[in-house]
């Protein structure tokens, strides 16, 4: 089986993780988040997961969706990534509630 790893093929495990956020995120506050280690876990890493694979969508893809937020999308990543012991949960909550709804209907447009 193969499986062409072409801007589509991005684009949905994009969309997986960013419903997969969604999903898993109702009716969640920030203290649950707080007491919940592998929600943490889980959500970081999809958030990790969207930004790789928005990093190998072709340069003409991105450009075509500049109501994107790529470079925040990148500096996230590299926020979460080497700093991950000291991530902000404040930061971090607000961008699930906040910002991945929004970032999904983005990148649905």
């Amino acid at each position: 089986m193969h499986n062409e790893k072409n801007d589509q093929y991005y684009i949905v495990k994009i969309k997986a993780d960013l419903l997969f956020i969604v999903k898993h995120m109702e009716k969640v506050d920030i203290q649950s988040l707080k007491e919940n280690e592998v929600l943490q876990d889980s959500m970081l890493f999809r958030m990790i997961q969207i930004s790789e694979n928005a990093k190998k969508l072709s340069e003409d893809y991105r450009r075509r969706k500049d109501n994107v937020p790529w470079q925040a999308i990148f500096g996230l990543r590299n926020r979460i990534v080497h700093d991950y012991g000291s991530v902000d949960l404040r930061v971090l909550f607000d961008t699930l509630i906040d910002d991945i709804p929004v970032l999904l209907e983005q990148i649905n447009e």
